[in-house]
């Protein structure tokens, strides 16, 4: 393409994007009004849509990364559905205004919160999950009464264009539009002044969101990751662990936010806890060769994640660390098979990164104090995970690590109740998501105060201020 071509192209997408930022700027006001009966319309058909097209989702994300159906309905649209059913069924109640109590120095007045829709917001969503992290914050802007501009992954084409062929068939583009294309869309988009953001990836790539929010002063939710530690203490049920750890970690193929990203292991049952995760992944995906016939694996979605992966463990291996279990790759394949490593160390860079692929470091420790000091050396992460039959012992770990969410004798369960927040910490999440938490997030919870009777003690604290004010004012300072 040559330069002038390729400059036209650049004008063409901003045109566009600016066309339909405009559009929906302007129809935005029409869904301010809009009844919690006629939202709930939309999203009920929503998911006859997803319904319709559940054996189409197959079909896409095993095209993008030879994702099982089963797989695909676990990780991509019963997620969906499920928010859509809760949503539903709370709507009237979340769009309702919330009465809040009135201090006495205010007395003649009444005070509540009203639920706004924030107005044009977009979404930016990853490859890992492409259709569940590109509709789920879509049910939720939907159902604050928003329009949405989404931006799904490149990485994962064909279920993009899915996404786009779907919403088009539901939405006219002033209510919902998809841009598909690779980063330079994404950076178009970042220009236009939205109401709201909805970020979910890397936190390399949300720092920049955030800075290109800040130029508008736009208000973000940012859906990050980071490593997951699972703690697994000396009264653990191990089989029990083995396979909770097993498929949460292994499922997409690693290629999870909240998957366990390292095993921190009481040293006393360090050596059997290796051997029943040995057992539990060779009963799950086959036994070496075999691993990769199985059709319940994916693969790492391109090449280049499956070079990044192959560098951490060959990394980690020429540093010392010792394969358990697994640690054959195929690069014609984008394969790795799921891997156990032991004997790593902070020298190794599997320890530092986000590991994103289906690489498990198991380290051992010989105190909770020793293993919440490691972990709080680290940033804090989108989850934790501890197994253990003591009470003690995991409301210590609960006390003195932070974690944007926490599964206790689970992995990933978290996310599945729609009455539980989702999102991280800091470097693992600005904001949180999912049910009325999700219905906020695109929400101005717009502050009213009613003046229906008696300002007298108000129109006391008036100019001229006299003796008689300051001692109005000492009342006050009494009753705060």
């Amino acid at each position: 393409m040559s330069n002038e071509t390729l400059a036209v192209s650049e004008v063409a997408l901003s045109n566009e994007v600016a066309r339909i930022f405009a559009a929906q700027k302007k129809f935005a006001p029409s869904l301010r009004h809009s009844t919690a009966q006629q939202r709930i319309a939309k999203l009920k058909a929503l998911k006859q849509l997803v319904l319709e097209h559940r054996e189409e989702i197959h079909d896409a994300v095993y095209k993008d990364f030879r994702k099982a159906p089963a797989e695909a309905d676990l990780g991509e649209t019963l997620n969906i559905l499920s928010s859509i059913t809760h949503a539903c069924k709370h709507l009237h109640k979340w769009m309702k205004p919330r009465r809040v109590p009135t201090p006495l120095n205010l007395v003649g007045s009444s005070s509540r919160i009203v639920y706004e829709p924030k107005g044009v917001v977009l979404i930016i969503s990853p490859w890992n999950y492409p259709f569940n992290l590109a509709i789920d914050p879509l049910v939720y802007a939907i159902a604050a009464g928003n329009t949405a501009i989404l931006k799904p992954s490149e990485i994962t084409p064909h279920t993009s264009a899915l996404i786009k062929r779907m919403l088009a068939k539901l939405f006219k583009e002033e209510e919902v539009a998809v841009f598909e294309g690779d980063a330079s869309v994404a950076t178009e988009l970042l220009k236009q002044p939205f109401d709201h953001i909805f970020f979910t990836g890397s936190p390399q790539l949300g720092k920049v969101v955030m800075r290109a929010a800040a130029e508008n002063l736009t208000s973000v939710t940012l859906e990050l990751g980071g490593k997951s530690p699972v703690v697994v203490d000396e009264t653990t049920d191990l089989q029990d662990a083995a396979n909770k750890i097993t498929y949460g970690k292994f499922l997409n193929c690693g290629q999870t936010c909240i998957a366990p990203d390292y095993v921190l292991v009481h040293d006393s049952v360090k050596d059997n806890f290796v051997e029943t995760m040995r057992k539990t992944i060779q009963q799950f995906y086959g036994d070496k060769g075999d691993v990769q016939q199985s059709t319940s694996l994916p693969r790492i979605v391109n090449q280049r994640h499956f070079n990044r992966v192959k560098k951490l463990l060959d990394d980690a291996i020429t540093k010392g660390a010792q394969v358990a279990e697994g640690g054959q790759a195929d690069a014609s394949d984008n394969y790795v098979a799921p891997t156990l490593l032991t004997n790593v160390s902070d020298e190794m860079e599997v320890m530092h990164e986000e590991i994103f692929g289906p690489i498990l470091p198991i380290k051992s420790y010989k105190t909770l104090q020793e293993a919440t000091d490691y972990i709080n050396t680290k940033p804090k992460p989108l989850a934790m995970y501890i197994f253990g039959k003591s009470k003690q012992n995991r409301e210590f770990l609960l006390k003195n690590t932070t974690a944007g969410g926490t599964s206790v004798n689970e992995t990933l369960m978290h996310i599945a109740n729609p009455d539980l927040p989702f999102g991280g910490v800091n470097n693992s999440g600005i904001g949180k998501t999912h049910g009325l938490h999700g219905f906020i997030g695109f929400s101005n919870e717009r502050a009213v105060l009613t003046r229906w009777g008696l300002s007298g003690l108000i129109k006391g604290l008036y100019p001229p201020y006299t003796a008689k004010t300051m001692s109005q004012i000492k009342m006050f300072l009494k009753m705060s």
